[in-house]
Parts: structure tokens; sequence; C-alpha cells
């Protein structure tokens, strides 16, 4: 598998992240450090109510002022000197306005001053170890290049040279142009103010791969409305945000809103699917909801392993390469439902009803989808979701890409066990291009629609609907 997939974020979901959890860590060390105070000054006593309202006040307080602060901005974040004094004033003002709060409630008489102070001095100290870790983190991603901004231009003509000698000169913190790369045969320079043209569009698809990209900007003249629309349909399938400089804003295409880069307008074409918390929402769901699921089914796993053994010779799991994240190959698992036929196994077809090579339990499993829960593994291990697009074979995928619109367009989020297409009946062979094509259009929507209950609704509807099928055999 590339290296690019096994990267949990984006750069730039990393920079979107990194924020997030740098406030939660403020107002853990607020609530914390306030209750080690306490226990300090008064051991073994029981925390009054209203301490935990100045805790739970302090707490919305902090995160507060420091976002006013913008202290929470990764370029902030990534050196601890700079923000000493700022984080002195802004904890300063914290309990200035807590003081306030108590003098008008006429509450403050009621709080030791002893916890006060040593709440002050050490919610501060925790601020700074906070700072210090984040920043250490943020150099290893750095090296890494986990953060920061990398981006791909799309044209090597005058609008590309214009834009990549404005971003250069712009000199933004972290922002990185990985490369030009151009459908031209002709007429290209090898570089463009120092950033290497390394090849075609659909070179660049393939450098996705492999490499971390976060933005591609299409930089083509508008009246190329041919060459602008080729770029854009080869693109569909890329994983990452693909925008258009404001020369080409004038044709019909599917914007998804407007954004800027170093200052410059952008038309977004595409968006990552799932990015910054979404992803960490997906990635936790998977996770704890297939270890879960794999326990209580474990003893199922067992029993279908040894009734496939004792019904058919051969090995108890069936391994596959199939098309995952970004279109990067995976070995898929699978319980065996068809005879052991290694010389045959190279010649991928798709089950039919009747099929011969499946074997009677075989069909059973197939029919139940209990031949899908061996990939729970698959999803601990990062190559697929509980949700999304079925995955096909690799033969079937080239097929398919060939022959139906946006098919690989499935590929900008990880395959899953379950889908929408699968609760909706589109299940088993699909022996005619319009069988697959009203798949895929169900897997564009999953991906255009994706949120936490979508998820859980379709894990639901797959209890009572999507694992019995008569179309799956």
């Amino acid at each position: 598998m590339a290296e690019q997939s096994r990267k949990f974020f984006f750069a730039a979901d990393t920079q979107k992240v990194i924020g997030g959890l740098s406030r939660a860590a403020d107002g853990l060390v607020v609530a914390l450090v306030g209750l080690i105070a306490f226990w300090v000054r008064h051991p073994g006593a029981e925390v009054p109510g209203y301490y935990l309202a100045a805790l739970v006040a302090g707490v919305l307080l902090t995160v507060n002022y420091m976002h006013l602060a913008r202290m929470y901005r990764p370029s902030a974040l990534q050196r601890v000197t700079p923000q000493i004094g700022p984080l002195a004033a802004t904890w300063t003002a914290v309990m200035l306005s807590l003081i306030a709060l108590g003098y008008f409630t006429k509450t403050a008489i009621t709080f030791s001053r002893i916890w006060v102070a040593l709440w002050f001095s050490m919610s501060f100290a925790g601020f700074l170890l906070v700072r210090l870790l984040v920043a250490w983190q943020i150099a290893r991603w750095r090296r890494t290049g986990q953060f920061g901004l990398n981006v791909a231009i799309v044209g090597a003509g005058e609008i590309g040279q214009q834009l990549v000698r404005y971003l250069i000169g712009q000199a933004i913190p972290g922002l990185k142009l990985v490369g030009v790369f151009d459908d031209r045969t002709t007429d290209i320079p090898k570089q463009v103010e120092g950033v290497p043209v390394r090849g075609t569009v659909d070179d660049l698809v393939r450098f996705v791969r492999d490499h971390a990209v976060d933005d591609i900007i299409i930089a083509l003249p508008w009246r190329a409305k041919d060459e602008v629309r080729s770029t854009i349909k080869k693109l569909k399938v890329v994983p990452v945000n693909v925008r258009l400089c404001p020369e080409t804003m004038g044709f019909e295409l599917p914007p998804r809103g407007f954004s800027s880069l170093a200052g410059l307008p952008m038309l977004n074409i595409y968006e990552r699917p799932l990015s910054g918390w979404n992803l960490v929402v997906k990635a936790i769901e998977d996770r704890i909801l297939s270890a879960l699921i794999l326990v209580l089914c474990l003893p199922l796993l067992v029993v279908i392993g040894i009734l496939i053994k004792s019904t058919s010779p051969g090995p108890v799991l069936f391994l596959q390469k199939r098309y995952g994240f970004n279109n990067n190959e995976i070995t898929v698992y699978k319980f065996r439902t068809m005879h052991h036929d290694p010389a045959g196994e190279a010649r991928i077809a798709q089950a039919t009803q009747h099929d011969p090579r499946v074997t009677r339990f075989g069909a059973f499993l197939r029919r139940t989808s209990l031949d899908e829960l061996p990939q729970l593994v698959n999803v601990l291990k990062g190559e697929m979701s509980l949700v999304g697009p079925r995955p096909h074979a690799v033969p079937h995928n080239e097929q398919y890409a060939e022959i139906v619109d946006d098919y690989l367009s499935r590929h900008r989020v990880k395959p899953g066990i379950t889908g929408w297409a699968q609760v909706n009946g589109l299940r088993g062979e699909t022996e005619t291009p319009e069988k697959m094509r009203r798949r895929v259009q169900h897997d564009l929507y999953y991906i255009d629609n994706w949120s936490l209950l979508f998820d859980l609704k379709i894990l639901i509807l797959t209890l009572f609907v999507g694992f019995v099928n008569k179309s799956a055999y």
C-alpha cells in the first residue's frame, strides 16, 4: 500500500485537528489542576459544588479567551517562546474575569485564596507543558510532511507560471509546491520557478497515491474549455481538494463554494469527502464498533471456520486483491465459499445463480453475508470502514471504470463492509452496466452526504435488510 494511505491525516487535516486538540488540552488542564489544587489545600475533602462551578466557568472562559487571542492557530502553536507573553496575559484575564464574577455574585469570599494561587500558577505551568508537547509534535509532523499545505498545480503555461510566482512570493509558512503537471507534450518547461514539472494529469493521479497532496489547483486558460473539463474528469478520483484558478470560473462546473489560498480567490470543484474531525469521528467509529462486533461474533467465527473445513477441503479464508482508498490495492479477507481451486482463482468471475463453484455451506454464507465477517480485520487494520462503497475485485474494478462514469470516484473514501447501495437492495451480481450505475449512484450519494447518523442508520438497516438478500449468491 502506498505510504500516503498509511497516514491517518492529510497535512491539512493535521492542521485542523491540532487546534481542536489544543483547546481540549487547555480545558483539561484548567479542570484537573483546579481539582489537584483543591486536594492539596484540603486533603481528602469532597469538592463543593461552587468549586466545580468555578472550574466549569474557568474552562469555558479559557478556551474562548485563547481563541479570541488567536492562540490556537497552527502558526502560533509551532513555537513556545512567543506564546509565553500572550498566554500569561490571557490566563490573567481569565482569572480577573472569575474574580469579578465572584465579586458580583458575592461568592468570592467562599473560595480559598491559597487554592486560587495554586490554580493560577499550576495551570500556567500546565499550559506551557501542553505547548511544548504540541510544538514537539508539530516538529515531528513537519519532518514527515504531515504538517503544512502541499499543493500541486495543473498547468505549466502563463497562468500556471503566474500562480507559482504568486504563491512563492507570499512566503506562507508550511505551504509547499510539490509539482506542476501539464498534459501538453511540447513547449513546456522542465521547471517553473524551481518547482519541477512532473508530467501529465494522469501522472498527477498516480503521484497523489504515493505522496501527501492536500490541494490541486487547475491553472489553465478559461478558453481551453475541453482541456479543463478533461482535467476535472480525471481528477474526480483523487481524495484531495481540487480548485480552479479565477480565470476558469466562467464554465458550467459543479462548484462547492469559494475559498482563498494566500489571499487569492479560488472556486472549489471537489473537496475531500472526509477531513478534519469528520475523519477522526469516522476512524473512532470504525475501530470501536469493529472491535466490539469482532469480540461478540468470535464464537460464530470459530463455528463457521470449523464447518468450512469439515464440508470442503481447502483454507478457511479466501484472500483477494481489491482496490481500496485512493485506488490503492488491499487484500480483503472473506470466508471461503467456493470449492478450493488454486489454478482457477486467477480467473476471477462474479458468482452467478446456481454457480457450481459455490459449496452448499458457502451458498448459505453468501445469502446471509456471513462470509464478509472476516473483513472486520480489514477495518481494524485501517484498510476498510464498516460503512462505505463495497470494494470489487481488481479486474472488475478496471472493467467498470471504463464503462461507468464516476465509477472511480467511489475510491475517495475507504471501502466498507456494508453501504447505502447494499441496504437498498443493490447487492450480488452486476451483470449489466445499468445495475452497476445504480450502485455507483448510491455510493456517491453516501460520500456526498456522510454523517455519523447516516452511518448508524445504514448499520441498523443492515441488521434488518442487509444480511439476507435474494440477489446474494
